[in-house]
């Protein structure tokens, strides 16, 4: 897939099949109209384009919307291209695009710069100056336009904006697993190594402090977890902390990964963290001696999981 682009610096003159979402976490919903998408597009000669928005249109039209996302952008060009996708393009919205009307939407947008030949869109979908055109709407503009329109099923639709929610009220609970069955793949974190209090290294358990720019994602429950990231081509699995290090009487969050045989040195690294499995609440301990004693605990319960996934 091309790289990331914001749809201003968009200029090729292939032909597309577009579609038009947030796509926020790219589950297993999400997946299957993609891959309708590229395929569709092979069949058809066409280019596969995913047309997404940033900021989200809450984030600019509910200025008290506290949603967060369950990917970066940069997140969910990954997994787009790991699908096959031809090419994600970014949208900034503002109030300013909010208030285009659809037939200005249809000519800027799809024709005039995608070069749309098919749009692939939900029944429900609305688009335009408050949202006041829907698929009726596009297909007429399809006729003057020249391009075909498909409707998405009322049921792949539901299964979308469903699976959408659960996964947000999974990882606020803290239950990986079930954002995981329906994202299909490892919910990840993405972020910076930088230093930290070398707390970890005073009790043998030196941690990997990421540092997440983007504030809207979502961060799981606090707890441990057991995690894997990909260093230098290598696989490598650990147990990761989000919480605020009660036991030393921490007050901010934080994010730490102890990976196991591992000692190279990854400071200013960007790392994605695959979170596989949750261990436990943090908790607060009475001495560092005990909060070790769990570690020894954490680690041997994370590497009999680990050992459990090749059976």
């Amino acid at each position: 897939m091309g790289k990331l682009k914001n749809i201003k610096a968009y200029n090729s003159s292939k032909p597309t099949v577009v579609t038009i979402g947030t796509f926020d976490g790219v589950h297993i919903g999400h997946q299957k109209i993609v891959k309708r998408l590229i395929n569709t597009g092979n069949l058809q000669g066409l280019k596969s384009v995913v047309l997404t928005f940033f900021p989200h249109p809450r984030m600019v039209l509910q200025k008290d919307s506290n949603i967060k996302l369950i990917n970066t952008i940069t997140e969910r060009r990954t997994i787009l291209e790991g699908l096959g996708l031809d090419q994600l393009l970014v949208k900034e919205f503002t109030k300013e695009f909010s208030r285009l009307s659809a037939e200005d939407f249809v000519k800027q947008i799809l024709v005039e710069t995608l070069n749309a030949k098919k749009v692939i869109i939900g029944y429900d979908h609305r688009f335009g100056r408050n949202r006041n055109a829907d698929i009726v709407d596009l297909r007429k503009y399809g006729t003057i336009y020249g391009f075909d329109v498909e409707e998405i099923p009322a049921q792949d639709i539901d299964d979308v904006s469903v699976s959408s929610t659960k996964i947000r009220t999974a990882l606020i609970e803290g239950d990986i697993e079930k954002a995981n069955s329906y994202l299909g793949y490892q919910f990840m974190l993405t972020g910076t190594v930088v230093p930290g209090k070398a707390l970890g290294r005073q009790i043998d358990y030196p941690t990997a402090n990421i540092q997440i720019e983007e504030t809207y994602k979502i961060i799981p429950k606090h707890g441990v977890y057991v995690v894997s990231a990909l260093i230098e081509n290598t696989i490598v699995y650990g147990m990761m902390n989000i919480g605020t290090n009660p036991t030393v009487d921490g007050t901010q969050q934080s994010i730490e990964v102890h990976f196991f045989n591992f000692e190279k040195d990854i400071y200013n690294q960007t790392l994605q963290i695959n979170i596989l499995h949750r261990i436990r609440d943090e908790q607060k301990f009475n001495s560092l001696e005990l909060l070790k004693a769990q570690l020894l605990k954490d680690k041997e319960t994370s590497i009999s999981y680990i050992n459990s996934l090749s059976k």
